[in-house]
This record gives structure tokens, C-alpha cells and sequence, in this order.
């Protein structure tokens, strides 16, 4: 039986490289990416081509703009955007707390949007790129909630009733991974190099990115950590 899988697609690194990991691991591979109103909105455009780079069966974006409602700086463009100079300052400043750029139940959001996509095309398999290391201490990027949230999208669909059909699964081959082993990962696959290049980290939404904000300084320490140059920057020559 050919597998088949759908990919919660950002345009981002960790995205990016589940992406990689999915088209290694299943016959058939879908993507889909959200248009939230987003401040970094170029990550749609990475998400367009990294998708195309790799080669997907379909990606769709889905426009849900003004959905979700917060203080985060990635749907209020007028709250500043916190940045940092280097990888120990920002975990200092961050702590135990949740980063600023938190968006309240995205990612609840997206993986049931997903999920609804991913049935339609009788693909019973989301993967998704949240990690539990990513110095941001976000409550919907841990396995407790994963675990959670596959219960109670079975549940909703009454596939723990009988035991005997299909049951969804969230897949999150990088939630106990570092962005050094992230980095290493995505190298590791044909097209990994490539995608990176033309992935979109930055939260600030510029390119090349703005090297500061969260995103920037946890991907420049993952590509630091493994020894690799970023291919994104290279590909602007910095």
C-alpha cells in the first residue's frame, strides 16, 4: 500500500527539514502552509519554493488571515520585535519565560486545518516540525501536547471506537532534536542544501535575514554548532 503524508509546511528551517524527512520516508507527500497575516510573510514565498525543490505530490496555501488574534509581535506589526546580539543573551533574557513571539493556540490551529486537508486525500499521517528545544519554551511544541492533540482529533473523529480503523498520526521527527541536529539532518538529504538556501527563518520577514530576532540567532547557532555554513547566507554572500 503506497503511504502517503502531510506536511504542516512554514517555508521555515525545522519545516523545511521535516519536509526533507518526509519525501525520504513516505510514496507520496503533500504540503500545506497558512497564511495568518503573518509579519514575516516571506516565509510564503520559501514555502512555495522549497516545496517545488522537493518535489511534493501538492501544497496549498490556506488563507486565514485575522484568525488569530495576539500580542505577538508576528500578528501585531506595531509591537516591537524583541532581538538579540548573541545566542547566550537571548537565553538569558528568555529564561523559563514563553517567547515573546508566542501566538496562542497556532499551532492547535494549523494541525486541525491540516488534518481536515490531509483526510480529504485519505492521508492519515501530519508531520509537523516543533521541537522542545528551541529556547522559547513554547507549550504547543512539546510531546505532551502532541500526544494530546492526536487523542483529541481521533476522538472528534470516532476512530478510537472500535479499534480497528486508521487513526491519525502526528509525526515530529524533531521534537527532542537541537538545531545542530536539525542542521545535520537536513544536510544529510539529496536536496537538503538547496532547500535551506532558499528556507525563510527570519521573524522580522527581511532578506537577507535580520540576524537578531529569535529565529535568526537560534538557526545561526544550530549551522554554528554543526560546523556548517548556512546556505541561506551564503547565498547572499554574508
Amino acid at each position: 500500500m503506497k503511504t502517503s503524508a502531510m506536511v504542516v509546511l512554514s517555508g521555515g528551517q525545522d519545516s523545511t527539514t521535516c519536509l526533507l524527512w518526509a519525501r525520504a520516508t513516505f510514496d507520496e507527500v503533500h504540503a500545506i502552509t497558512f497564511d495568518y497575516g503573518q509579519r514575516h510573510r516571506a516565509e510564503l514565498d520559501a514555502a512555495r519554493r522549497v516545496a517545488a525543490i522537493c518535489g511534493v505530490k501538492s501544497h496549498e496555501i490556506v488563507e486565514a488571515p485575522g484568525l488569530l488574534l495576539s500580542r505577538s509581535p508576528l500578528t501585531s506589526p506595531q509591537v516591537p520585535l524583541e532581538t538579540y546580539t548573541d545566542f547566550k543573551t537571548m537565553s538569558a533574557t528568555i529564561g523559563g519565560r514563553v517567547e515573546l513571539t508566542f501566538v496562542p493556540l497556532r499551532n492547535p490551529f494549523f494541525l486541525l486545518l491540516a488534518a481536515n486537508h490531509a483526510l480529504y486525500r485519505d492521508c492519515y499521517v501530519l508531520v509537523t516540525g516543533v521541537c522542545e528545544a528551541d529556547n522559547a519554551n513554547y507549550p504547543d511544541c512539546t510531546s505532551a501536547f502532541i500526544v494530546a492533540m492526536e487523542h483529541a482529533m481521533n476522538e472528534a473523529l470516532g476512530l478510537h471506537a472500535d479499534g480497528k480503523r486508521r487513526t491519525i498520526h502526528i509525526a515530529t521527527p524533531l521534537i527532542r532534536s537541537s538545531k545542530a541536529d536539525t542542521v545535520r539532518m537536513a544536510l544529510g538529504y539529496p536536496e537538503g542544501r538547496l532547500a535551506l538556501a532558499y528556507s525563510h527563518t527570519c521573524y522580522a520577514g527581511q532578506v537577507p535575514p535580520c540576524g537578531r530576532c529569535h529565529a535568526c540567532v537560534l538557526r545561526a547557532e544550530g549551522f554554528r554548532e554543526a560546523g556548517e555554513p548556512d546556505p541561506l547566507i551564503s547565498r547572499f554572500g554574508l
